[in-house]
């Protein structure tokens, strides 16, 4: 059995969903000045932004969005266990990973620090840096360029070590799952007879 259930660390997901709504819509530097967005953005490279220092709109359509994925997860949990745990979670867990994994690898390997923008390519795994700009890197026509940046690279990593951990724990706690379900059934039709 895990330390930790599956359904405490979704809701804890839906809640930390949550707190990034309200501050992308109240104070959204307060995100960018993170202790944790700042060591991770420094330590892979990640330029700053500064689209984080005053509230926009597109800040606060993404708050109305995270408020929305967060209240829906948490919706979600109260469907039965069997249902929630067994087909909702288990479906989503590993796409909600691979997506992460995906916007991660996005960020790290085609942002400005990435190293396979460098002309010096006996080097490609010396520290990348933020601070220095690579000739070899240049910005993109879509708007793929703005999600090259620190506070996004933090959220996109958070998200993928999250959901990897419910995806395991759910693959952990199954067999009970289905233990429990199969046992109140069992009740069930004994009670009916």
């Amino acid at each position: 059995m895990a330390l930790i259930s599956a359904t405490t660390i979704i809701t804890s997901l839906a809640l930390f969903h949550l707190t990034l709504a309200f501050f992308f819509l109240t104070s959204p530097a307060t995100i960018a000045d993170q202790a944790l967005v700042w060591i991770l953005g420094e330590s892979m490279g990640m330029p700053t932004t500064r689209s984080f220092d005053t509230r926009s709109p597109g800040l606060a359509f993404l708050s109305v969005m995270f408020a929305f994925i967060g209240l829906g997860d948490l919706i979600s949990l109260t469907m039965p266990e069997e249902i929630s745990l067994l087909y909702h979670w288990g479906t989503q867990a590993p796409f909600r990973l691979f997506f992460s994994l995906c916007l991660v690898l996005y960020t790290v390997f085609f942002g400005p620090s990435s190293p396979l923008y460098r002309p010096d390519t006996s080097n490609y795994l010396s520290h990348p840096s933020a601070h220095v700009p690579n000739p070899g890197y240049a910005a993109s026509g879509w708007g793929g360029d703005g999600l090259k940046n620190r506070v996004f690279f933090t959220f996109a990593f958070i998200e993928m070590i999250s959901w990897f951990w419910v995806w395991v724990t759910l693959r952990e706690e199954r067999p009970e799952v289905v233990r429990r379900s199969l046992k109140g059934r069992r009740g069930s039709q004994g009670r009916s007879n």
